[in-house]
């Protein structure tokens, strides 16, 4: 974990505090008419949120949590030499010893349906100050029981921790769905044993308990008009990315397809530790990130700088990150 000042670690994580906040009080929309219904927010500081529109859907980008942690080249460049990577860093001034993984999942309010990409850390980060979800959704109108779809894109802990809350449902009156590949590796006892056992005790606790609610989509699959599944293996083998469309404007929710701005996009061929499969995550990158370069097509990385989304340039060994800006306000 990152050395430095609390001041700062409390700035970029968030700060547990004293007073409680019942959101209803202070937010305007589909939270407010929600009279008979509370929601306790134990934080000083909101929890970052920015909304946006894709032709006639709302989106809205919550920061679930941010997480600092020292020697990247253990994660990201896992196949280069420590100072290689740090090199890399301090071109894009960065620091070399040290990254900040953020986790952004992303609601999109159709007008018919009220679609969750991905559920965040969960109420075990909460101690840290992750697991801000919820308070993301209020802060924004939005409660619980609005959530009618829930999307899972692939089945980490960091994805799927928000789905229960003590115990039960977060979202009580959502349906489920996720990719049958994904599903299917995770449940599967041959996982026990090996090291993806801890993360299949995440999935046996989070997502089986869902599975009578749950529709499982393939490539192609479609959540709604306008939002259909494309497989992108390789970080997991089920991983699904997902391409949205609304009036002629498009956006693709690329969850962790890559997982950092600079290493993971100038540099889509070196192996990060938690792509399952290092080879055709490094394949599926490119395959995915020169559609988005070419197409000129917006894109929302789960891991990117938040509000994570942006444009990716094509440059010779890889991708420039180019944050998006006013380009959906006009």
């Amino acid at each position: 974990m990152m050395q430095g000042s609390k001041i700062a670690r409390r700035s970029l994580l968030g700060t547990a505090g004293i007073g409680m906040l019942a959101a209803p009080a202070v937010l305007s929309g589909r939270v407010q008419a929600q009279e008979n219904k509370t929601l306790v927010i134990n934080r000083v500081t909101p929890p970052d949120i920015h909304q946006f529109k894709v032709g006639g859907f709302k989106l809205l980008v919550i920061k679930d949590g941010a997480r600092p942690s020292d020697k990247p080249g253990e994660t990201f460049g896992t196949n280069q030499k420590p100072e290689t990577v740090g090199t890399l860093l301090d071109q894009n001034f960065l620091p070399k010893d040290q990254f900040v993984n953020s986790f952004s999942p992303v609601l999109i309010d159709t007008g018919s349906d009220v679609i969750l990409f991905d559920t965040g850390l969960g109420e075990a980060a909460r101690a840290q100050g992750g697991g801000r979800l919820i308070e993301g959704l209020a802060a924004a109108g939005y409660m619980p029981d609005d959530i009618s779809i829930v999307v899972i894109t692939h089945m980490h802990g960091d994805h799927i921790g928000g789905l229960m809350e003590n115990g039960k449902p977060s979202f009580t009156k959502a349906r489920y769905i996720a990719g049958q590949t994904e599903y299917d590796f995770w449940t599967d006892g041959a996982r026990a044993g090996t090291p993806a056992e801890g993360n299949q005790k995440a999935v046996l606790a989070n997502v089986k308990p869902l599975a009578e609610k749950m529709t499982f989509l393939k490539d192609g699959g479609e959540v709604v008009s306008g939002i259909t599944a494309m497989l992108a293996p390789g970080h997991t083998p089920g991983h699904l990315i997902f391409n949205v469309e609304s009036q002629n404007k498009r956006l693709l929710v690329t969850a962790d397809t890559a997982n950092h701005y600079v290493l993971s996009l100038q540099r889509p061929e070196w192996e990060v530790r938690f792509d399952m499969d290092k080879a055709q995550a490094a394949a599926t990158r490119k395959k995915v990130f020169d559609m988005v370069a070419t197409d000129r097509i917006a894109f929302l990385g789960y891991h990117m700088p938040f509000p994570a989304v942006g444009y990716a340039e094509k440059q010779e060994t890889g991708y420039r990150f180019v944050p998006k800006t006013y380009q959906f306000e006009i």
